[in-house]
């Protein structure tokens, strides 16, 4: 079984677990395209399944584009690749992960959230 992602107008509808052929069957009668996803796709880098923390697979010729795709994102046909949509203005769009970037990157030192009124991150308090 496989995932694919319908999208219509570089939007993805829905994404479902189906085998190739049940694509094939329902491509005409559906309204919008099927693309094949991969769940263990993220940032271009296809992982180890259930490995965490994320283990890079020796076969990375099942990465498929740079995202695994989920209801919402975009679909870039030009580049091949699911995305999410921009954040915060002040994010680019990292062109090799399809990933959004930060101005400043995040410490490492404890839970931040982003500040798009500072461009900064702010520490959040746990308890």
């Amino acid at each position: 079984m496989s995932h694919f992602a319908r999208v219509k107008n570089g939007f993805v509808q829905e994404v479902i677990v189906a085998e190739q052929d049940f694509i094939d069957s329902v491509a005409d009668t559906t309204d919008g395209k099927w693309i094949q996803t991969s769940y263990n796709t993220f940032g271009g880098v296809h992982y180890v399944p259930d490995s965490n923390p994320r283990i890079p697979s020796d076969d990375q010729s099942k990465a498929l584009r740079k995202n695994y795709a989920s209801k919402g994102m975009r679909y870039d046909p030009n580049n091949d690749a699911f995305y999410d949509l921009q954040p915060f203005s002040s994010w680019t769009l990292n062109t090799e992960t399809y990933l959004w970037e930060s101005p400043t990157e995040m410490p490492t030192d404890g839970y931040y959230t982003w500040n798009e009124e500072t461009q900064s991150w702010d520490a959040v308090e746990t308890e």
